[in-house]
């Protein structure tokens, strides 16, 4: 009775040992992947971490452009329980580590050759102050335009170059009864689209205006005209877009309600997902007049200073897991986006996937790799907010005309500096 209840006892205690370590090694993640096609790529980090027997503990803050999850990150860092990793992009990244409040990874960044694989552009925001604080996840472009095959064959089939035939598509569309911009009345959405009109009057305007900052380029004759084309696109949208998902406004392209959408790569995730096919189904193209131009953003993923050991090596774990060359292939297939190391095969990827990959690659080596003001890529948050401002005004018409749009727009971000 007694060695059975000595073996009995011998086996609750290794259990709780067993549970206790299992427990110990989950990762309690922070992001705002919530719709389908974003959920189903972050599947195949969960599942792949599974693998590596991480338990997964999830915290989805949904809102497309992040910034829910940031202030729920900021509410959680304030109480002292930060999550073990956070989904983040850009600024957001740099200013925690300002903080200190980032764990370092160098050691192993260092082991495996990160610094030889990641392009240098993207790095700019995975280290700080020669320290890698965070593990990038993918790329994503997001001066792209994703097109309902169907309907660009009843406009005329030919998928328009520069931003004259990109008017008369939308204004044939919208002729054959349908709405031709699907679009969600976001501030982050207004501010993608803007950044592609940007980017289309020229890589050197965009950079002094979004990158550079120069007061002459964000106030100007250029930017005011600029103002003007977002202006032309409003009209092209249907009167039920306020507040509208950018994955609903997806939903409108796939279904053949709308005409096309400007949005990011993680758009074709939604296409994916709905079974349709690049091609034969939806048309992407990059933004009329950015041909050879990228402006990027990355999902990093950062990890928060932690004391327990055990949280630290699932920290490790996971950013070694990231950084594998077969999970960046697996994942950013179904993401929509592409690799951040630049050592994957393309052979996996879908038409879309490969230009995708090839022109990142292409603007990386000519110097057209901008980081995209719209995704925090290009200045800090507080720039990047009060060009929000802005420009969801301009789309909704509280400015006379472009060149006071662009003079509001000069004055905000001075202001904001």
């Amino acid at each position: 009775m007694r060695a059975g209840l000595k073996t009995t006892m011998t086996a609750l205690a290794m259990l709780a040992i067993t549970t206790s370590l299992s427990q110990a090694e989950d990762v309690e993640v922070l992001h705002w992947w919530t719709s389908g096609g974003e959920a189903a790529a972050l599947n195949v980090l969960k599942d792949d971490l599974g693998t590596k027997t991480i338990g997964w503990v999830d915290m989805p803050v949904a809102g497309g452009g992040g910034e829910a999850a940031m202030t729920a990150l900021r509410a959680r860092v304030t109480a002292g329980d930060a999550p073990t990793a956070v989904q983040m992009l850009g600024f957001d990244i740099l200013d925690w580590a300002g903080e200190g409040a980032l764990a370092d990874l160098s050691a192993t960044a260092t082991a495996e050759g990160w610094d030889k694989v990641v392009p240098t552009a993207l790095q700019a925001f995975s280290t700080s102050n020669g320290q890698w604080i965070a593990a990038p996840v993918n790329v994503h472009s997001t001066n792209w335009v994703w097109i309902n095959k169907a309907a660009l064959d009843a406009a005329g089939g030919k998928a328009p170059e520069t931003w004259e035939e990109l008017v008369a598509v939308l204004d044939a569309m919208k002729a054959n009864g349908i709405t031709p911009l699907g679009h969600g009345g976001q501030a982050w959405q207004d501010a993608t689209v803007f950044d592609a009109v940007v980017l289309g009057m020229g890589a050197d305007f965009y950079k002094a205006a979004f990158i550079d900052l120069d007061p002459a380029a964000l106030g100007g004759d250029q930017m005011a005209e600029a103002f003007n084309r977002l202006i032309k696109l409003r009209s092209y949208v249907d009167d039920n877009f306020s507040g509208r998902d950018w994955n609903l406004a997806s939903a409108m392209v796939i279904n053949g309600e709308a005409g096309m959408q400007m949005m990011g790569d993680w758009a074709k995730g939604e296409f994916l997902k709905a079974g349709k096919v690049p091609g034969a189904d939806f048309v992407c193209i990059r933004f009329p007049g950015t041909q050879g131009m990228v402006t990027f953003n990355s999902d990093q993923f950062a990890m928060f200073n932690q004391t327990d050991a055990a949280a630290q090596e699932a920290q490790v774990a996971m950013a070694k897991a990231i950084m594998d060359p077969a999970f960046q292939s697996a994942f950013n297939v179904v993401k929509g986006s592409v690799p951040a190391r630049t050592d994957v095969s393309n052979e996996a990827f879908d038409d879309c996937g490969k230009k995708g990959m090839a022109d990142l690659a292409e603007a990386n080596t000519n110097g057209m790799l901008f980081g995209s003001m719209a995704h925090g890529h290009a200045a800090p948050a507080a720039v990047k907010n009060a060009t929000y401002d802005v420009i969801t005004a301009a789309f909704n018409g509280e400015y006379a005309d472009g060149a006071a749009a662009a003079a509001a727009l000069a004055e905000a971000v001075a202001a904001a500096q």
